[in-house]
């Protein structure tokens, strides 16, 4: 069992610990261009750069590769009667959201489409006033 971060909101806990997405386009981070990193809301680790993300159109903050090539681990899911990749944070086992090889205009090819609530934002030092 993950250990659960006491600060989280329910709706938080209900993606991270249940697997729920976000509703598309209602995202806090879907329009975020700052520079920074994106970390686990529930554990904190680091899983993105923000000069990986990119506008993918699905309404989910899209990012086209990890910060760490083993932050984010990948797991087959077959719920909803489809065959998808699942993404989770490896220090906790928290829902991210799912892993699609359509990001044809990005460097990896893939598209790590990510749900907001999952994640907490730090903006680069550098880069605040």
């Amino acid at each position: 069992m993950m250990q659960k971060n006491l600060n989280l909101t329910k709706d938080q806990e209900d993606v991270l610990f249940s697997g729920a997405t976000e509703a598309p386009g209602s995202g806090k981070l879907l329009h975020n261009n700052e520079n920074g990193i994106y970390s686990c809301a529930n554990c904190g680790s680091e899983l993105f750069m923000s000069d990986t993300k990119f506008d993918s159109g699905s309404g989910w903050p899209s990012f086209y590769k990890p910060k760490e090539s083993d932050a984010v681990v990948l797991i087959k899911d077959s719920s909803l009667g489809m065959e998808r990749v699942e993404a989770v944070c490896k220090t906790c086992g928290g829902h991210l959201g799912h892993v699609f090889d359509d990001a044809y205009d990005q460097p990896s090819g893939q598209r790590y489409c990510i749900n907001s609530l999952s994640l907490s934002f730090k903006k680069d030092a550098k880069d605040k006033a």
